[in-house]
């Protein structure tokens, strides 16, 4: 197809468009003459789809009008190209902020912003000497062809209305050209084993504090200097084998922890030639980490060297999947504007990660999950070496990068896994970890030690090994087409090979959830799931019910363990061949080793390693599963069968089997070997009272129980004055199961205090429902209502939006939670619809059992308010009230907030009343 052909680009006119914002009551149309317009929501969608407006976040906006998605001039799409690589908070005052502009205050400000960040935005496009890290006239051209509104105004602000010149336009489209190969270098030697003195630890904190960076200001504090003294012993050369040198750290709120850990974190790596990986729950928390290290290493290429952020491979950008969706772009229209913003972005982009940094999370609602987070590796499907793109591959970068850093910044998915794996994508395990936001390695743990034998489960490994078996699906790549050029010439891998793919077919293909709707299942693997299915529904009640089911094995339904037994005598014939094809493969390495270079010896190392762990281990973990169906379960595990539901609707079935204290693998696969390990979080220990129970429940939860060496336990509180700059009330004469009474408390709480409220939930049905009563009536009175699971956008972004407007509220339940930063007057107060107390399943009650009932389930409810109420106070001027709705909350659950702190039960109009009180004038 010709590039320079005249396309079709849209007969809209920007001059005439009109600019339309929606708050939840209010909808508000500026006009090009200036003309201001109040209009219900209907006459706003009949004038929409009269003149395409100026919105932000078309998609937000249609579904805020109540409406399908309509043709726009979208300020986010004109943003993303223009600016690429950049974040702005998707909304008209956000626009605002990003581009300098006057901010906005009111719907009818909202309207005028979005005319000025046309102008900021074209204006900046068609500057004189702009650097481009892609060709903007051949994508803007190419977009255009697709339907683009925005193409012609940026055409023309490139100077260039009839598009690129001739046989140019191709050639712009193709961005990974760009992008800089990485360059292998010789292995590194082991680490030297140098300690690192607790004065040695004190002066390189100094060092970082004492650093000037722009937006952060940093002052001495005591506590935060014990802290980084305490936690260096984690550096000391370990005493025996598998006896690491363990440090369990609490910091309360504000003393610093992140800075100083990294202190003798920094000094040892460069002491010993070392690396060291910090780790996170929270991908927010990630880049929080990497910006304070600007504090010791300001130049970039120098911080480039030493600090890597890592994540798992389905977080990255691979560009044979990008190659093949620009090159689709003539073909599927439909889909070329996202690609385009996402090629752009990815010409752009510093690292390729598309889970933080400087990927704009709202992109993804804007230019379709399939054009943006579906172009990542998610199915295990990367060729290696053998891909065109191979040198200039995101992931190998870090991967490579990593193995030299000083500190590794990483995430406990990928470090469990990596544990789990004996290395992973490593050669060998690191040596020294910080696992901040450690209350939650229990959690990490029992998702990477776990076993499930279900429906989706067994549907994607047999994608993985056959790959598309339908048309329209051309990048799934099977395992055939990834390594048929590694077994051309071997007889008896080829014979392997051909054993794999029909082992496979006893896995369930596309359409098994509809099959076992109708009771007609096809293969082994089916016949199981049907058999699972039938044990749940007829042990549970509830089938027509929202929730997820679930039943114990015991006491089997006719048919179930004839079902297994057929099912693992079916999988020995794929584990088998898969096993005998990774050893034929690993075998390659020992018997050619003068034949192969170094990327081939690395992809056959890397698809062998791969047959095993995603293959070979994960077969072999369900035949164990489904082999002591009949019999006990192994006294450390817990199985049970379960229907997964969303709204309702069946989504998977299976069997799974968990440990029932996952930190023993934790223990035996990554913290034995471990030379150093620190434990750190502001809610590490519980609040019993009890010292010694409370310490007990921090080492039963991370592991240090069942390490040789005790752990060095070590214990800062915070420098807040949190009984003089907080409020804690307990509601109750609020019954927390009527949803109309529990809304009203929402509301009048996040009206007494002028908005910044926080509102938690534990279960999303909840959340949805108070937020239908209430967005209307806060919206009235000023207030802007955001939630979880209502706005399409995710949770980081809805954060930021928060962050930025100081009266807007915001919904949300256990993932919001944990991870919120906000501090100043945008947080003032968190309401909790009830007490968080663990979902009473299965696991938990096998769990309960085992770790002491009550104390058990108490310590969890705790941790959750301690995580809860952390959110409040952010920094030594914040001050904030806390209320929780529930009259039902035991007193023995006080010990969650700071000593000093009261906790007062009072009636919902005593608790608006002072919490308007409180915040009056801050």
């Amino acid at each position: 197809m010709d590039l320079t052909s005249a396309p079709s680009l849209p007969s809209f006119s920007l001059d005439d468009a009109p600019a339309l914002v929606a708050g939840a009551r209010r909808v508000v149309l500026l006009t090009g003459d200036g003309e201001v317009e109040e209009l219900p929501p209907a006459a706003a969608v009949k004038r929409a789809r009269r003149q395409p407006p100026l919105v932000c976040h078309a998609r937000a906006m249609a579904r805020r009008l109540g409406t399908e998605p309509f043709a726009a001039f979208d300020l986010l799409e004109l943003f993303a190209f223009v600016l690429p690589a950049r974040f702005c908070v998707p909304t008209p005052r956000g626009l605002a902020e990003a581009l300098d502009l006057p901010i906005p205050d009111g719907l009818e400000d909202d309207a005028l912003a979005l005319h000025r960040a046309v102008r900021k935005l074209l204006g900046l496009l068609g500057a004189p000497g702009r650097e481009e890290a892609s060709d903007p006239v051949a994508f803007a051209w190419e977009m255009g062809r697709a339907g683009w509104l925005w193409a012609p105004a940026v055409l023309a602000a490139l100077g260039k209305p009839d598009g690129p010149e001739k046989g140019a336009g191709r050639a712009g489209l193709r961005v990974w050209t760009r992008i800089k190969e990485w360059q292998d270098g010789p292995p590194e030697p082991p680490p030297a084993h140098h300690p690192v003195e607790p004065d040695e630890a004190r002066r390189r904190l100094s060092v970082m504090l004492a650093a000037s960076v722009p937006g952060k200001v940093a002052e001495p504090r005591p506590q935060q200097a014990d802290y980084a003294s305490a936690v260096s012993a984690a550096f000391a050369p370990r005493p025996a084998p598998d006896t690491p040198n363990v440090v369990l750290a609490e910091a309360g709120t504000g003393v610093g922890k992140t800075l100083g850990y990294l202190a003798p974190a920094t000094v040892w790596a460069e002491k010993n030639g070392g690396t060291v990986w910090i780790s996170t729950y929270t991908r927010n928390l990630q880049h929080q980490i990497d910006a304070e290290l600007d504090r010791l290493y300001p130049e970039p290429a120098t911080k480039a060297r030493k600090v890597v952020l890592r994540k798992g491979r389905e977080n990255y950008l691979c560009l044979l999947n990008l190659e093949e969706a620009v090159r689709g772009m003539p073909m599927q229209p439909h889909h070329a504007i996202g690609v385009g913003l996402m090629a752009r972005w990815a010409a752009a982009t510093r690292d390729g990660d598309l889970t933080g940094g400087d990927f704009p999370g709202w992109l993804v609602d804007i230019a379709g999950r399939g054009r943006t987070l579906g172009l990542a590796d998610r199915r295990g499907e990367c060729i290696y070496s053998a891909c065109d793109h191979y040198a200039r591959c995101y992931i190998e970068k870090s991967v490579r990068r990593a193995r030299k850093a000083d500190v590794v910044i990483a995430n406990h998915a990928l470090v469990m896994v990596q544990a789990a794996l004996g290395g992973g994508e490593e050669p060998t395990l690191p040596t020294r970890y910080v696992f901040d936001e450690g209350h939650h390695v229990f959690d990490a743990a029992d998702s990477a030690f776990a076993g499930h034998l279900t429906g989706r489960e067994t549907q994607e490994l047999r994608r993985w090994l056959l790959g598309a078996e339908e048309t329209g699906r051309s990048r799934a790549r099977g395992l055939k087409r990834r390594i048929e050029d590694l077994v051309a010439s071997d007889e008896q891998a080829q014979e392997l090979m051909d054993a794999v793919m029909l082992g496979a077919r006893v896995l369930p293909a596309e359409g098994w959830a509809a099959r076992l709707s109708a009771d007609n299942p096809q293969g082994p693997t089916e016949a199981f799931l049907l058999a699972a299915r039938r044990q749940v529904y007829s042990r549970t009640a509830g089938q027509g019910g929202p929730y997820s089911l679930e039943a114990d094995k015991a006491y089997p339904v006719d048919g179930l363990l004839d079902a297994a037994v057929a099912l693992e005598a079916a999988l020995v014939r794929l584990a088998e061949p898969l096993a005998g094809l990774a050893k034929r493969l690993a075998a390659r390495l020992e018997g050619e080793t003068a034949e192969l270079d170094s990327d081939q010896r690395r992809r056959i190392d890397a698809m062998a390693r791969s047959l095993t762990r995603r293959g070979v281990l994960t077969v072999e973990a369900w035949r164990a599963m489904l082999k002591t169906l009949p019999v006990e379960t192994p006294a450390q595990f817990v199985d049970w069968f379960a229907v997964e539901r969303i709204d309702g609707r069946d989504v998977d079935v299976g069997l799974y089997r968990h440990w029932i204290d996952p930190t023993v693998p934790f223990a035996e696969a990554l913290a034995g070997p471990a030379h150093g390990m620190v434990v750190t979080s502001a809610t590490l220990t519980d609040g019993t009272g009890d010292t010694a129970m409370d310490w007990q429940a921090a080492e039963d939860r991370c592991g240090a129980s069942h390490l040789p060496k005790p752990a060095l336990r070590a214990q800062v509180p915070s420098p807040f004055d949190y009984p003089n700059r907080t409020r804690v009330m307990v509601v109750t004469d609020v019954r927390k199961d009527d949803l109309g009474q529990v809304a009203s408390a929402y509301r009048t709480l996040f009206q007494a205090a002028g908005g910044g409220g926080l509102g938690l939930f534990t279960a999303i049905s909840r959340l949805r429902a108070v937020y239908d009563r209430i967005v209307e009536p806060l919206d009235a009175t000023g207030i802007p209502l955001y939630a979880q699971h209502v706005d399409p956008l995710d949770v980081a972004t809805l954060i930021d939006i928060f962050r930025g407007e100081e009266h807007a509220c915001l919904l949300g339940t256990d993932a919001v939670r944990d991870g919120v930063d906000v501090p100043g007057r945008s947080l003032r107060l968190i309401v909790f619809d009830r007490v968080p107390w663990p979902r009473p399943d299965i696991l938990h009650r096998a769990r309960r059992d085992a770790f002491g009932r009550r104390r058990y389930e108490d310590m969890i409810a705790r941790l959750r308010l301690k995580q809860a109420f952390g959110r409040l106070v952010r920094r030594a001027d914040d001050t904030g009230v806390f209320v929780l709705l529930d009259p039902m909350m035991p007193s023995r659950l006080f010990g969650a907030f700071p000593e000093g702190v009261e906790v007062r039960r009072v009636g919902i109009k005593e608790a608006v009343e002072a919490t308007a009180e409180f915040l009056r004038g801050w």
